[in-house]
This record gives structure tokens, sequence and C-alpha cells, in this order.
């Protein structure tokens, strides 16, 4: 699920940059991503994803996948050029990354599924930051630095927990 992420990521993103999304409709989409990544931290929190649980972060992945094509294809614009624009742009991009590297460590074993659900769980309290800055249709450059402290400390704790000891049982 952690690259079905990464698509929905790269979509909002496109969006801006194609000006198909406002920064106000990015904000509402990264609000259902955060919900995602929290829903997900809550499921591997145990250790074991259920199929429930699956099923359930299926769905939820569904439903933002309609919201994104709703969002794009509503006649709604946004103007990538704006200094607004070129900040979530540049906000999304990072949760790409972020997320990637998330996925880099569950395909090479070196993250856990409990150091998966931490992640997520710190990916969700970055795009909730991000959905209040651009929430007004704006982002500013104080709220976008709170964002990007908020990513950085997100980074360390990525790279934290795939350089530790802790690999995951490949069973």
């Amino acid at each position: 699920t952690v690259q079905r992420d990464v698509n929905q990521q790269e979509r909002i993103e496109q969006g801006l940059k194609s000006g198909a999304l406002s920064t106000s409709e990015a904000a509402r989409l990264e609000r259902e991503q955060s919900a995602i990544s929290r829903q997900q931290s809550r499921a591997l929190a145990d250790g074991k994803l259920t199929p429930a649980e699956q099923e359930r972060l299926r769905a939820m992945q569904d439903k933002a996948s309609r919201d994104i094509r709703a969002a794009k294809t509503n006649g709604v614009t946004g103007d990538p050029q704006s200094a607004s624009s070129q900040r979530m742009q540049a906000d999304v991009q990072r949760n790409i990354n972020q997320e990637k590297r998330i996925e880099a460590g569950v395909q090479n074993a070196s993250l856990t599924n409990r150091e998966v659900a931490k992640l997520e769980r710190g990916q969700a309290r970055v795009q909730g930051k991000e959905a209040r800055a651009g929430r007004d249709g704006h982002v500013n450059a104080a709220e976008q630095a709170r964002v990007q402290r908020s990513e950085n400390r997100q980074s360390r704790h990525i790279r934290n927990q795939k350089h530790d000891r802790h690999v995951r049982n490949p069973a």
C-alpha cells in the first residue's frame, strides 16, 4: 500500500503542475491522504496487516483515487506558476520522495511493519500540516516553513529507522 501512496501523491503533484488542481483542492486531497496514512499506521502497529485491514485500506485508497480524478476534472483550475502552488508542489514532491524511501525500506526488508507504522504516522502528520496550510487556497512562506520543518524531522526518522539493526523477517 505504500506504493499506492506514492502513486496518489504523484497524481496530486501532476494536477498541481498542470493547473488541473487548485491549491485548496490539493490541500483537501492531502487531508484524505493523511487519513489513509493514519489508518495504515494503526493497521500495521501490531506488525501484521489482516485481510480486513487490507480491504479497508484498499477501499480508502480507491475512494481517494476517485476523489483525485474528480478534482482534476471538475473545471476548477489553479495557477501552477503562483507562489502558493509552487510551495504546495514542492511539499507534495517531498511527500513522494519520503514515501518512496519508505517503500524502498519495505522492499529491501530494512523496515519492519512496526517501523513502517511509525513512519506512516509521521507522514500523516506532515500531510495534515500541508492540508491545513493550503485549506484557504494559499500557502504562504511561514506555512511552508512549518511544513518543511516537519518534513525534515520525518526525513531523519526515515533514515534512522532504515539504518537501525531491525530487519523484517521475510516470512
